[in-house]
């Protein structure tokens, strides 16, 4: 049964506005020991109790996801900190080091001469749907 401490490995389908977004099928099933923060809250939670052969169809709330979207982490950036900036375009993802901080932001908009960038995690304010089947549990 999978208890805080266990090592679990999972198989799942994730689905975000009812397009699947990522999915484990076809691959190594995801792996993590319960209790020590290597996947989403909302999900770990929700897999308490479960063992080996269980499925489980879980609904993930924002707050036990990747959080709510908050437009403070929207902001403008001098466009002289991309000195690729020609590549590119609204949409993309661009990681990069800022006060020692890793980051990774999406392009929003590019202005004269700052480039908008959100900040947020990109399914955050998303619900997430899991559809989960339990592999093994040591």
């Amino acid at each position: 049964m999978i208890e805080k401490g266990s090592q679990v490995a999972i198989h799942y389908t994730l689905t975000v506005d009812g397009e699947v977004v990522d999915s484990s099928e076809g691959k190594d099933p995801l792996t993590y020991e319960q209790g020590a923060g290597h996947i989403i809250p909302g999900l770990e939670s929700e897999l308490a109790g479960l063992k080996a052969g269980d499925k489980k169809l879980v609904t993930v709330a924002p707050e036990g996801g990747y959080g709510v979207h908050t437009p403070e982490a929207i902001q403008e950036v001098p466009r002289s900190a991309f000195p690729t900036e020609e590549e590119l375009k609204v949409g993309d993802r661009v990681s990069g080091e800022a006060d020692g901080q890793m980051f990774q932001a999406t392009v929003q908009a590019f202005g004269d001469e700052t480039i908008t960038l959100d900040f947020n995690h990109p399914l955050a304010g998303k619900t997430l749907n899991f559809d989960v089947t339990v592999v093994s549990v040591s």
